[in-house]
């Protein structure tokens, strides 16, 4: 019998197999990434061939890096190297398994102790990555009777933990904490069963700006809805200590879950929540993310432990930081950029359009400036920028060369007059 023949049994007629149309069909179709590259423009995957630091090589070239989010500096710290290597000396390379059975180490539960105490909570747990920490934790606590509500402009990793989870998920307008009422009142009058999660960033990695955690407590407490606070771009930055936007605004204990990345003020790679002990129990023996996954290596957990170390210990590299970020504001605006409402060392450029973006961030590049151009959809259509952040160990000198290249490219372009 000929299998590819299909017989319909009322007519007994041979039919043609069912064509499925082709999966691959979209990435043919795919050219914009070919044009821009055609055009001289493309500014993605351009491989360092140094420390990701201050200064960074670049195709051969030496650039000023104010791309990365090394907040306090410490890539490149003798000690947090030395730790690195120190523990992997020790340990190995890697975990072979997850937390859950064989992978973890007196070195993860060292961390979660020193991270619960830093954070003043009762408990905290370790991620492999930033992202999954979000995917974990979220789609792990909401269920299908519960809802999520999130910022409009929260982090993708926001984004997919809701996908993941089986809450219906609600957005309201950006730090708009009328539009958060609304949307709990429409909740409560429709009857809901379940609870309500609401996720947000702390400091919203494109705009730079600090989410409204005093109105977002009173109006969550009207509702009795879960705060969760995604404090990536925070710890290590925000507040007296570095603990983050809670610590900013004097609100540790109004905040139920707060998720930190180890990929940025920590000079490493991996995430972490802390919170109440009976809520990180749950998570750790119901988070598939967790449960699934190879815990953090030990080089990348000693780096966390000995930056952790310098942030509780040198308060300075704060407050440089926050010397050269009311700078780079400062002097920006005075130039007759459009800076939004950056409150942080994140300090978005606006420039419109995308290929307008495209050629400014090419113009800083070969000006010896290395720095983001953000396209939609990770901002509206028409609102394309340059992002820019700040360390504490940027030099002023190296602050002066970034703001000669942007008046120059500025005006050029005639984004500034």
């Amino acid at each position: 019998m000929d299998t590819k023949k299909h017989y319909s049994k009322d007519t007994a007629t041979v039919t043609a197999p069912h064509r499925f149309s082709d999966l691959f069909e979209k990435c043919r179709q795919f050219t914009t990434a070919d044009e821009v590259k055609a055009a001289g423009f493309y500014p993605y995957f351009h491989p360092l061939s140094s420390a990701p630091g201050n200064e960074v090589i670049v195709d051969g070239r030496k650039l000023i890096m104010i791309g990365s989010n090394n907040y306090l500096g410490l890539t490149n710290d003798p000690r947090v190297m030395t730790a690195a290597a120190d523990a992997a000396k020790k340990y190995g390379s890697g975990c072979t398994g997850s937390r859950f059975l064989n992978g973890t180490l007196d070195l993860h539960v060292e961390l979660e102790e020193r991270l619960a105490r830093f954070m003043k909570r009762e408990a905290a747990l370790i991620f492999s990555t930033g992202f999954q920490t979000n995917l974990g934790t979220i789609s792990c606590l909401v269920g299908k009777n519960d809802y999520l509500v999130i910022d409009r402009s929260d982090h993708a990793s926001i984004v997919d933990g809701c996908r993941l989870s089986f809450g219906k998920t609600l957005k309201f307008s950006h730090n708009d904490m009328q539009d958060l009422d609304r949307i709990l009142k429409n909740i409560a009058e429709n009857g809901a069963r379940g609870g309500i999660l609401i996720v947000v960033d702390g400091v919203f990695s494109m705009e730079g700006d600090i989410i409204d955690l005093p109105n977002l407590v009173k109006v969550a407490n009207k509702y009795g809805a879960r705060i969760m606070v995604d404090d990536a771009h925070s710890i290590g930055v925000l507040g007296e200590g570095g603990r983050g936007t809670a610590e900013h605004f004097g609100m540790i204990n109004d905040v139920d879950i707060t998720m930190g990345t180890f990929s940025k003020s920590f000079a490493s790679l991996g995430g972490f929540i802390a919170a109440d002990e009976r809520v990180i129990n749950f998570i750790k023996h119901f988070s598939r993310e967790l449960i699934f996954s190879a815990s953090i290596p030990p080089s990348s957990t000693a780096t966390v432990l000995a930056a952790l170390d310098i942030i509780e210990t040198e308060p300075e590299r704060r407050q440089n930081l926050w010397k050269n970020a009311r700078r780079m504001q400062t002097e920006l605006k005075r130039l007759g950029f459009d800076i939004g409402n950056s409150q942080t060392p994140i300090i978005p450029v606006l420039i419109g359009e995308d290929m307008d973006t495209f050629k400014f961030w090419k113009a800083l590049f070969d000006n010896g400036v290395f720095a983001n151009p953000i396209i939609s959809p990770a901002v509206a259509p028409g609102r394309a920028l340059i992002r820019t952040s700040y360390t504490a160990t940027h030099t002023d000198e190296h602050l002066d060369r970034v703001l000669e290249v942007f008046e120059k490219i500025g005006k050029q372009m005639g984004i500034i007059s």
